[in-house]
């Protein structure tokens, strides 16, 4: 809808690799080039290029993507124009896409003043050029150089941006001009209708478990026509023959070993509550995942001298959390920390930068303290206050994706992050929650205490 438009917008598209921006481009142009009231016409040209090659010279002397001028001396122009001393201008990309689209892919990696002259570029809609060596009076100059320099060349497209990295770490000038779209991590289905179409069109049989195994050891779909095409080869090296390929699960799994691939996602939900066990949700650039977190309590020597301990590796804004989950425990419990020795652990010892293991962090701690199993089907998120109250957290999105690949049956986020994501999104229950009191009334299982903390 932004590009099939009388008036198109340019675009930044955000993702992780191998989900398909580039592939998504070129079609949205081909359907574009069919309705009449775009401006792109049947012949609109599609030009692509790489952030992360596009080199230039900052003297100008060259410079692929806006057009440069080559001096007669220094470069070197034309035969015919060098012997004239005639400079000799340079048309570069965005001109190439005059009329049609100019997809720069990883576009976050371009170098920041190519970005600033692109910008500049986007505004005039044209390519201006200069040169000490020219000469508007000179009449040995053909007509087409006295055209570009008197009246630049044309720019005029649509542009699109492909990157995987943050929209923060994107140029704040290029976002201002661009619409934004974000592209979901694929799912493991995707990822074996994939695997199955890239085996018809090698013309090879695969055995059924074949894509799900490839779907366990990546989420790109260029890489699992990858791996596909190495087990292809291994496969037409071992038996010798082209014709009648068939793909086993061995391997398959020979493939992974040698690429030395472990299982992108592990399904870490269980229906065995367990006391001071639970499942956070964290997210790294577009992914996310389940952090698991335990805690244990037992009671401290002497009264009001306990101690907590926590993972040094896990950062400095998880300690604060830990401070916050605290006061929030002994506001929901009335029972005071320091009457027991704590231990609070994130399993495989990541660093959280972030609030949003805090509601997590305190239900562990209130299941540890009054001995009350915890759900282990359901993950959850959100920043806790002193008071116990549930704050909206980034990235809820990207952690529903993660608890789906950890196999979880549904999520509890922050009330205030409800329109953030739709309800069943991704076949899971969502369940929006103000208070810690509402996060312990789902996560808790076992009998009502005598300090009112209620469980189902």
């Amino acid at each position: 809808s932004k590009l099939a438009s009388p008036y198109p917008q340019h675009l930044l598209l955000y993702g992780p690799p191998g989900v398909g921006k580039t592939t998504a481009a070129r079609l949205v142009l081909k359907e574009a080039q069919h309705l009449a009231y775009t401006p792109f016409r049947e012949d609109a040209p599609f030009i692509e290029c790489d952030g992360t090659t596009l080199r230039w010279d900052n003297r100008d002397m060259t410079n692929p993507l806006i057009g440069s001028v080559h001096d007669p001396i220094y470069q070197g122009a034309q035969r015919d124009l060098a012997d004239e001393g005639i400079p000799e201008p340079k048309t570069g990309l965005v001109t190439d896409a005059h009329g049609g689209i100019l997809f720069i892919d990883e576009i976050g990696e371009l170098d920041p003043i190519m970005l600033n002259k692109l910008l500049k570029v986007l505004e005039d809609k044209r390519v201006y050029f200069e040169s000490a060596y020219y000469d508007e009076e000179d009449t040995r100059i053909p007509a087409y150089i006295h055209k570009l320099f008197k009246e630049g060349a044309p720019a005029d497209f649509v542009l699109i941006g492909a990157t995987t990295r943050d929209p923060e770490d994107i140029n704040p000038a290029i976002r201002s001009r661009c619409a934004e779209v974000f592209f979901e991590p694929l799912q493991p289905e995707s990822v074996q209708t994939i695997v199955r179409e890239a085996a018809d069109k090698l013309h090879v049989r695969i055995e059924p478990g074949v894509a799900g195994m490839i779907s366990e050891y990546t989420m790109e779909g260029r890489k699992a026509v990858n791996l596909l095409a190495d087990a292809y080869g291994m496969t037409v090296y071992e038996t010798g023959q082209k014709d009648h390929v068939l793909i086993t699960e061995k391997c398959m799994r020979e493939v992974a070993q040698v690429s030395r691939l472990s299982p992108w996602h592990v399904r870490v939900a269980s229906d065995v509550p367990r006391i001071g066990h639970i499942y956070g949700l964290g997210v790294s650039g577009y992914w996310g995942s389940t952090i698991e977190i335990e805690a244990a309590a037992y009671p401290a020597r002497e009264q009001g001298k306990g101690t907590i301990h926590f993972n040094d590796t896990a950062g400095s804004m998880a300690k604060d959390s830990v401070t916050t989950a605290a006061s929030a425990v002994r506001a929901v419990t009335g029972k005071d920390l320091y009457d027991y020795d704590i231990h609070i652990n994130i399993i495989g010892g990541g660093n959280i930068d972030g609030p949003s293991a805090g509601c997590a962090i305190t239900a562990a701690l209130v299941s540890a303290v009054e001995k009350i199993p915890v759900r282990q089907d359901w993950a959850l998120t959100g920043e806790i206050s002193l008071s116990g109250e549930v704050k909206p957290v980034g990235g809820v999105y990207e952690k529903a994706f993660g608890a789906r690949q950890g196999g979880m049956k549904g999520i509890l986020i922050p009330y205030e992050n409800r329109d953030d994501i739709e309800p069943g999104h991704l076949g899971m229950d969502v369940i929006p929650v103000k208070s810690i009191r509402e996060v312990l009334d789902h996560m808790l299982v076992g009998k009502d205490d005598p300090n009112g903390v209620r469980k189902e």
